[in-house]
């Protein structure tokens, strides 16, 4: 039973998919049982949210909430794990500049936030090297390529 909650105040619409990506990501981790939401925004919104919480007065693509601070859970224990903003503008910008289809990246930074949201990171080379390369494994699993 995974509760997924997506608040579209931007506006999008076009993220049908994104249940199949979350339920994949969460199967993929074993973190079944999970709750989570994400929330469209647009840049005013990441930018206030990156200022508040970040110290760092700039648009980003997506940031994470995590609710848990450890992965040390009951395997049929309820987790709720926080919440993930994605700045739309700056996804649809992203999928033009890396030449992919807005699917593929609103798809990665989905991914990439619900790695967060599971205490994974990247702000060592070590970290990177593991949390880069699952995110293309899981969307390559799926067939999220371009």
């Amino acid at each position: 039973m995974d509760s997924v909650l997506i608040n579209d105040e931007y506006g999008y619409q076009n993220y049908d998919y994104l249940h199949d990506v979350i339920k994949a990501t969460l199967k993929h981790e074993k973190a079944e049982n999970s709750i989570l939401s994400i929330i469209f925004v647009d840049e005013e919104k990441i930018q206030d949210l990156n200022r508040e919480y970040r110290n760092i007065d700039r648009i980003t693509d997506v940031i994470s909430f995590a609710f848990e601070d450890t992965k040390n859970t009951l395997p049929k224990e309820i987790r709720v794990l926080g919440d993930i903003y994605i700045c739309i503008p700056k996804m649809i910008l992203q999928a033009r500049d890396y030449g992919h289809s807005e699917k593929r990246e609103l798809s990665f930074l989905t991914v990439h936030g619900l790695l967060h949201l599971l205490g994974y990171d990247h702000m060592k080379k070590e970290e990177e090297e593991i949390m880069f390369p699952l995110q293309e494994e899981i969307l390559s699993s799926m067939g999220i390529i371009k």
